[in-house]
């Protein structure tokens, strides 16, 4: 009897989350509501903040913070000062956990996928 191939199953709502983070260019950030509203999912911020928690490794989670550019996340990076030294590193300015320059280097996947 042959063997039949497995049918892939389309990619789940974390999937989606991390491959559009990984599009998220060195020096910018965007927010966990601009990647769901790209994804069709408006109201899912909180989902895509669940998605970052988790990420596999080449996910850059610290380009994604809450739509004031608050570091919210960074709890959940060891030690929590790491977010903000990715982020430093590549030229991002933060003071007191927020992104100064927020809206100049904001980027919005509904505008820049297009």
């Amino acid at each position: 009897m042959p063997r039949t191939k497995k049918k892939e199953s389309a990619p789940n709502f974390f999937e989606d989350v991390y491959a559009v983070a990984r599009l998220i260019p060195k020096g910018r950030v965007t927010s966990y509501g601009a990647i769901a509203h790209y994804l069709g999912a408006k109201s899912s911020a909180r989902m895509v903040g669940w998605a970052m928690f988790g990420c596999p490794k080449d996910v850059p989670a610290h380009r994604v913070v809450n739509s004031a550019g608050l570091l919210t996340g960074k709890h959940h990076f060891k030690p929590p000062s790491k977010m903000q030294k990715l982020l430093e590193k590549e030229g991002v300015k933060v003071a007191k956990d927020k992104v100064k320059n927020f809206s100049e280097i904001f980027w919005n996947p509904s505008k820049e996928l297009m």
